[in-house]
């Protein structure tokens, strides 16, 4: 991955920090929102859960089902953070997406934040990560979006600062699907870095000029920063190939 994204001209100022050497970091924030009395264990399967009936369309929200049970925790169980109705709708301002709110416990529920296997779950993960190395802008994807006011609700429960959000438009497929590898995806051609950062700047909307087309990498980098119109992406959620 890092050899991938040099080839394509990123870079970085901080030294490459892997999630399995900050278990304690993850540790001790799960033990404040316990002691604080806002997680509780799960013992709720896959399986149970799937199993409840949904209207077409509409996600899954657990309802809460262990919240006052005294023997979940003699099972093996999950920790889910408890979403109290008076602090769970959270609205922020998206850089690119404009202005979004969500009432997590309405949409989300109660949602896990370790896993039974005792894997920490991504959102209690992610938000100890940019907390530790004082991170103050995330720009991401799409189809994170949903998950951001989960994780502003932990940043508050936690006393942690939030960083401000870009939401970039989700690349698809001409099929309409997201572009994944687990559906054989082409992957990126490190040999072929300068083209592909034309394209892409082609399908962010950004009009680069056809000459740039064969251009190095060093030189699109430089005509790409001074020349980033965020403004084309307002309120865009999807772009497809053609």
């Amino acid at each position: 991955m890092l050899q991938t994204l040099e080839s394509f001209g990123f870079e970085w100022d901080g030294s490459v920090e892997f999630q399995n050497n900050r278990i304690l970091f993850y540790e001790q924030a799960l033990a404040r929102l316990t002691s604080a009395g806002l997680c509780y264990p799960c013992r709720c399967s896959r399986s149970q859960l799937a199993s409840q009936s949904l209207e077409p369309g509409e996600e899954l929200v657990y309802p809460g089902t262990c919240r006052n049970d005294p023997d979940a925790s003699q099972r093996p169980h999950a920790l889910r953070f408890r979403t109290d109705t008076r602090m769970a709708e959270i609205a922020f301002e998206d850089r690119l997406q404009g202005p979004v709110s969500e009432d997590c416990h309405r949409k989300a529920g109660d949602f896990v934040i370790r896993r039974r296997d005792s894997f920490f779950a991504y959102h209690l993960a992610v938000v100890v990560d940019d907390e530790l190395q004082g991170i103050t802008e995330v720009v991401r994807g799409c189809d994170l979006l949903s998950c951001t006011p989960r994780q502003i609700l932990l940043q508050q429960a936690l006393g942690y600062r939030t960083p401000t959000y870009a939401h970039l438009p989700l690349l698809l497929e001409a099929d309409g699907r997201k572009l994944a590898k687990s559906r054989h995806a082409v992957p990126l051609d490190a040999g072929r870095a300068a083209p592909a950062l034309w394209d892409a700047l082609v399908w962010l909307r950004q009009e680069p000029p056809a000459e740039l087309a064969g251009a190095s990498v060093r030189e699109i980098w430089a005509w790409a920063q001074p020349n980033w119109r965020p403004e084309r992406l307002a309120g865009c959620r999807e772009l497809r190939l053609p």
